[in-house]
């Protein structure tokens, strides 16, 4: 809570906040970051100090993503063993892996020999591909201290809670932390110091700053571990810790709590007391008949004077006049000051249980039953913001466009959180030829919110005012240099505004200048199936057929419901006299392209198939 950064999107790191990496660096270590998820791209502030930040996960699509992009442990391992091998000197690597996340999908053998436990199968998998990086830094002629962590356990069903974010029992909030030295040479040791009392994360900065003998900071939040790990004891400071997402995007009760040795008190309307020596998994509530201690810990947990987040959409009386005039809204509410019984986590365990059916149900492709739980959340819990999102989201890839509209202005006219509302609707309103109407709605949003400024420039784009819309893009680049999506945007607006003009010298150099950013976004994404239609389709402005083939059929290989690849493919290649592939590409776009984006299309390719 002291940095401000409270959720995993619509917030950034503020400039000038000191970290790890850049105490570090300033001592004279080489420092390299190797990330294997989304909320850690360098668009959330967490580069400076890193002489290297390799963040290369795919990017969001620009849609809907019912998960986070992520890439396998083994990769992120991979180009963080390479870095370290080459360093000559002290070094300071975080190596981040992400793959024990819902959806719980391991690799290879891993799925077969877990299949009834597949989070197991992730926690196995990453613990193989841990095995690299310890191994090579036992090569190293130094000795290396290595610290691993999580930021949170998975529930797994404790409390009804599915995955995590939700509460703070036991099962999210004990997490792990291994405190180790590999020497050269030598086999791990396979046993040490066990410390059963508690520690913090804000105790691991001034861990690594004491094994470096470097000068302590007072000023630091935590302590160091040394003590604790000499003596086997931690000591019984007060620790705090929050789940706030729910809040944001669900405008349920904000969860805030506090570990005093091992009692544990939870504040939400119903107030929860745990005696977690007597009674670790949480299940008898002491706060109806303790009331004394109640209020002590209240006392210890207003000490941290946590003040609510603030919105990322800053949400304030300019925001809500905004949306009404845009007829978004109709005369909500303004930010919660006070939450009851009815919003708090423990009465809402079905809503989410529901909500995680529902994007169950879509994924395995069984739409209608998804379509029917998505309006059942929404109906029980009108203010849930991400319901309303995944809802519109299946109607908008079923081709549904009116009624994906209608779901977004649905919640922004119930009060929902507007953050993620307002980017969504700004995006379907650019490309359902309401950008000017799109533009309106995104003012206001800050311009260090990459989502939020892709929305922005997209619409820009559509307005056919491409400076603009360039300039847009751009501000996500200085957030990220490695966004392939901007890089892509760019591209896609140059060749836009070089369709719009009509010196033919100028349209070419506009062309030419695409291609370039079009190759960039390959570069830092080669996995951005969007990225090669774009290009594809400068190849084919500039007569260079084949070469725009070979990147419309990457893209398809990439993603099936690349429509605009497809349907490129099929004229392509029928023209080329491969009429044979144009058949079976023609085949995939009629059997999978909505109806109410390719009417035209659908029906030129109904024809040529029944020809």
């Amino acid at each position: 809570y002291e940095h401000g950064v409270r959720d995993n999107s619509g917030y950034r790191v503020p400039d000038g906040t000191v970290t790890l990496a850049t105490r570090l660096k300033a001592a004279g270590f080489a420092t390299g970051a190797f990330v294997g998820g989304f909320p850690l791209t360098k668009r959330f502030g967490l580069t400076p100090g890193f002489d290297v930040y390799d963040d290369q996960v795919p990017e969001l699509k620009g849609d809907v993503s019912f998960s986070m992009p992520e890439r396998r442990a083994e990769d992120v391992v991979s180009r963080a063993v390479a870095w370290i091998d080459a360093q000559q000197g002290r070094f300071f690597s975080w190596v981040h892996v992400f793959d024990p996340h819902a959806p719980y999908a391991p690799p290879e053998p891993y799925l077969s020999e877990y299949t009834s436990q597949p989070y197991d199968g992730e926690i196995a998998y990453v613990d193989h591909a841990l095995g690299a990086l310890f191994d090579a830094l036992a090569t190293r002629s130094r000795p290396t201290v290595v610290i691993v962590t999580a930021d949170h356990g998975e529930s797994l069903g404790d409390h009804g809670e599915l995955t995590h974010g939700m509460f703070a029992y036991e099962a999210t909030l004990h997490v792990p932390l291994i405190v180790a030295t590999v020497h050269p040479g030598q086999a791990a040791r396979t046993r040490g110091v066990v410390v059963d009392s508690p520690v913090r994360h804000i105790d691991i900065a001034p861990t690594v700053l004491d094994a470096m003998a470097l000068p302590a900071d007072q000023t630091l939040p935590g302590a160091s571990l040394r003590d604790a790990i000499r003596t086997g004891n931690g000591g019984d400071r007060p620790m705090y810790f929050e789940a706030m997402t729910y809040n944001l995007v669900r405008g349920w009760a904000p969860l805030r709590g506090v570990l005093v040795g091992r009692d544990k008190f939870i504040d939400l309307p119903i107030r929860e007391l745990y005696d977690l020596a007597a009674d670790p998994e949480e299940t008898r509530n002491l706060a109806p008949e303790q009331s004394g201690d109640v209020q002590v810990m209240a006392n210890v947990l207003r000490g941290y004077n946590t003040a609510p987040p603030g919105r990322p959409s800053q949400e304030n009386a300019r925001t809500a006049e905004l949306l009404r005039s845009l007829g978004y809204i109709t005369g909500s509410a303004p930010a919660r000051e006070a939450y009851t019984e009815a919003d708090d986590p423990k009465r809402l365990v079905d809503v989410d249980r529901d909500l995680h059916e529902a994007t169950g149900f879509y994924q395995r492709g069984q739409v209608q039953e998804a379509l029917a739980m998505f309006r059942k959340v929404i109906e029980a819990r009108p203010d849930m913001a991400d319901a309303y999102i995944q809802l519109a989201s299946a109607y908008w890839e079923l081709g549904e466009i009116q009624p994906a509209i209608a779901t977004i202005e649905q919640g922004l006219a119930k009060g929902a959180p507007d953050r993620d509302l307002r980017i969504r609707l700004g995006y379907y309103l650019a490309e359902t030829g309401q950008a000017e109407q799109a533009l309106k709605l995104l003012e206001g949003l800050p311009d260090t919110d990459a989502e939020a400024l892709n929305s922005r420039g997209v619409a820009y784009t559509r307005a056919g005012r491409f400076p603009e819309a360039v300039r847009t893009f751009r501000q996500i680049l200085d957030l990220d240099r490695t966004n392939g999506l901007a890089w892509q945007n760019i591209a896609s607006t140059t060749l836009e505004e070089a369709k719009a003009t009509k010196d033919a010298d100028a349209r070419r150099r506009l062309t030419v200048e695409a291609e370039g950013y079009a190759r960039q976004a390959l570069d830092v994404d080669p996995s951005l199936p969007v990225g090669h239609v774009t290009l594809g389709a400068i190849l084919n402005d500039l007569g260079r057929k084949a070469e725009a083939i070979d990147e419309f059929t990457r893209a398809v290989d990439l993603d099936k419901d690349q429509f605009d690849a497809l349907y490129n493919l099929t004229v392509m290649l029928a023209e080329a006299g491969r009429v044979d592939e144009a058949r079976a590409y023609a085949r995939q776009f009629v059997d999978r392209a909505p109806e109410a984006l390719y009417a035209r299309e659908l029906q030129q390719f109904r024809g040529f198939l029944g020809r």
